[in-house]
């Protein structure tokens, strides 16, 4: 297919907005703390899924200390239903023992801090960024790689060159 102008481009992200003016993250969170655990847990996984397991999982541990001292057979008891959760219980545990031992348990708002911490990489941290801190991110996961590869915004092989392909092309106040 061929590569869309930038000024259809835009176009594009019109369109978008207008058959979809209510999207956003479907990760329901109160702080940014959970919003970070919760995008670390949907790799593999619905936001449905998530959610599901989450009310359990914040009610009983509600912050980066009480995650971090978390009796990791009792995270895979929560965590059962969304697949993986034996990694994901203890890349959540860890996550939130580098997050006190780093940052005071409190979550970074910068790129590199995020990616530094276990279970974060790109997608996730650009998440964090535009939903937790209102920053202006593009979170390139298999969906948007497909999507925007497929209607033309790029012609890239894989997420990290969509991801910066697409940060040249479309105006930056509208990344997120």
């Amino acid at each position: 297919m061929k590569t869309l102008s930038k000024k259809n481009c835009a176009v594009v992200l019109d369109i978008l907005r207008a058959a979809y003016p209510e999207a956003g993250c479907a990760l329901v969170h109160e702080n940014s703390f959970e919003l970070l655990v919760k995008v670390v847990l949907s790799a593999q996984t619905t936001d449905k899924g998530v959610n599901a397991v989450s009310s359990e999982l914040f009610g009983r541990y509600k912050d980066a200390a009480a995650l971090a001292e978390a009796d990791e057979e009792d995270l895979w008891r929560i965590l059962r239903r969304i697949g993986m959760y034996k990694t994901k219980a203890k890349n959540i545990k860890a996550l939130a023992a580098k997050l006190l031992s780093a940052h005071g348990g409190v979550v970074p708002d910068d790129y590199d801090a995020l990616i530094a911490l276990p279970g974060v990489g790109r997608k996730t941290a650009n998440v964090v960024l535009a939903v937790g801190f209102g920053r202006q991110r593009i979170a390139v996961d298999t969906h948007v790689f497909r999507v925007a590869n497929r209607i033309g915004l790029c012609d890239e092989k894989d997420v990290l060159r969509t991801e910066l392909t697409l940060m040249q092309r479309l105006p930056a106040d509208r990344w997120t």
